[in-house]
């Protein structure tokens, strides 16, 4: 059976939804022009959407056939993106994971100020901290790019962008060209590419 990257977006309903919908959509649009085989879907189980509630987004992809791709839950991420900080307070965020995974946080702390929080910290290889708010200024609200409707802002034209950046520097998933041709904020991705500050665990 194919290895399966699969990508778990954690971020919080309505206010940062579309969002951490973007990192997962931008992410598999951008393998697919890598000619890879790929899938981007919301998480049923935490819907219905509400503001503020955790939720998650889910990204897959693979050198070949996606044979599970009617599981609609990624049970081993080996990349978790954290699109609101206060989520790696109190939560398993890395729930799944097998040891050698990455996480990435929007965040404007230092990678061993957010690893504290991380009680399972073990299994990293590496954390990414990017200051995606900084970079973007604030997160796109627009329910016009609820699944299957027609997003009307664009792909990544607020906070996905700076943290897309982060996760081609910090994961070399997929290439950073590749984003850039799907993503409408392309300076932000890029500067999300520049700043980001990865420290290797273990």
């Amino acid at each position: 059976m194919a290895h399966v990257h699969e990508i778990t977006v954690w971020t919080r309903g309505v206010v940062k939804d579309k969002e951490g919908r973007d990192v997962a959509n931008a992410l598999a649009k951008a393998a697919d022009k890598e000619g890879r085989f790929t899938q981007a879907f919301d998480n049923y189980v935490d819907l219905p959407d509400r503001v503020n509630v955790p939720v998650r987004k889910y990204a897959r992809i693979s050198d070949e056939e996606i044979e599970m791709r009617y599981d609609y839950e990624n049970e081993k991420p080996e990349v978790v993106v954290v699109v609101d900080a206060t989520m790696v307070k109190g939560m398993n965020i890395l729930r799944g994971m097998n040891k050698g995974g990455v996480l990435v946080v929007n965040t404007d702390r230092k990678p061993e100020d957010i690893l504290k929080f991380i009680p399972n910290k073990d299994l990293l290889k590496a954390i990414a901290c990017v200051d995606a708010d900084g970079i973007a200024g604030t997160a796109t609200v627009d329910f016009s790019g609820s699944e299957g409707g027609v997003d009307a802002v664009g792909l990544g034209a607020g906070i996905a962008a700076p943290l897309l950046g982060a996760v081609a520097r910090a994961t070399g998933l997929v290439k950073l060209e590749n984003l850039a041709a799907v993503v409408k904020n392309k300076e932000a991705l890029y500067r999300g590419h520049e700043q980001t500050v990865v420290q290797t665990i273990n």
